[in-house]
């Protein structure tokens, strides 16, 4: 029970901090980060995975991009249902702990491709992150909550 819990968790999540990220591009008319697809396009090169070439390809590392974004929050989702079971941490300490655990497991791969270094990122690219991320840490463990109450 607790891994599904988890991962339906982590759906809410992710389905939250897009939310929050579409509407911070709306209200800010910021456009949207290519880096999900510049990952998954050296993904694919590095593991031999021929994407094509022209339009195709560009959809093709969107969609992959995109993907892996949903796998990491889902996947935080269940690792986080693994580890806590049934037991109850306080809600701000899994809410934090779940923002960090998503926040790293997102930005580290696209760092260790040296895609972005997070030290030279603005106020205004951190804000980007974090704020997200903190919605997607709060609606994951108050849904887990919910989900295995007792």
């Amino acid at each position: 029970m607790s891994l599904t819990a988890g991962i339906f968790a982590g759906a809410a999540g992710t389905t939250a901090l897009d939310i929050t990220t579409y509407l911070d591009m709306a209200v800010r008319g910021r456009p949207v980060s290519e880096l999900p697809a510049r990952a998954a396009g050296e993904l694919a090169d590095r593991v031999g995975v021929d994407l094509g070439s022209g339009e195709p390809a560009a959809g093709r590392r969107e969609g992959v991009g995109a993907l892996l974004g949903y796998a990491t929050g889902l996947g935080v989702g269940a690792l986080y249902g693994l580890l806590v079971g049934d037991r109850r941490p306080p809600l701000p300490v899994a809410a934090l702990g779940l923002s960090v655990a998503a926040m790293v497991a997102g930005d580290t791969p696209l760092t260790a491709l040296r895609l972005t270094d997070p030290r030279d990122w603005e106020v205004s690219s951190w804000v980007s992150d974090i704020v997200p991320h903190l919605v997607y840490g709060l609606t994951t463990a108050v849904v887990y909550r919910r989900l295995t109450r007792p």
